[in-house]
């Protein structure tokens, strides 16, 4: 009998995806149109566009920006658009939705933009203990990668549901 460990879990050849690799890590800026309404429930145009020019380049240059409204309130499309625009023109990046909406926009806009060659033929596990996932990113992953894989799973290397396996040819 050998005393040497052997890891099991790395001899298999298992791929292993963390879905909080993609998921983004710096901290949103919030932008809520609330802060803007008359009286807490309407956006009047000629205050708002006032407002708007107030806003300093410096809180939001190379910033992720979380656009939402907390309240109730009616907006109208233009002022999405204008918010949009102005924040764009100060150097962020806007995203529609508060911070958890957004966040979950940027891990599936991540997970579009993977390159799926790294995972030809390979045997995946995606991790089931990520702190980033849910049923939205978890439903574009395996459709970017089951195209290319030989088999799928999820949960962790020593104890995974298999999700699928390439046909045999």
């Amino acid at each position: 009998m050998s005393d040497e460990i052997r890891n099991r879990v790395d001899e298999s050849g298992l791929v292993s995806l963390d879905l909080g690799d993609l998921f983004p890590h710096s901290a949103l800026v919030t932008f809520d149109l609330h802060d803007y309404l008359w009286e807490g429930l309407i956006l009047r145009e000629k205050p708002f566009r006032e407002s708007l020019k107030s806003l300093q380049e410096s809180d939001f240059r190379g910033r992720t920006v979380a656009l939402f409204c907390s309240s109730e309130a009616v907006i109208p499309d233009w002022a999405w658009m204008l918010v949009t625009s102005q924040l764009t023109q100060l150097h962020a990046l806007v995203w529609i939705g508060n911070t958890e909406e957004v966040k979950s926009q940027i891990l599936i806009a991540n997970i579009e933009a993977m390159d799926p060659a790294p995972f030809t033929d390979a045997r995946i596990v995606i991790k089931g203990c990520s702190e980033a996932g849910g049923p939205h990113a978890l439903g574009h992953v395996i459709r970017k990668l089951q195209p290319v894989a030989r088999s799928i799973m999820y949960g962790e290397p020593c104890s995974t549901v298999p999700i699928y396996k390439q046909p045999k040819a």
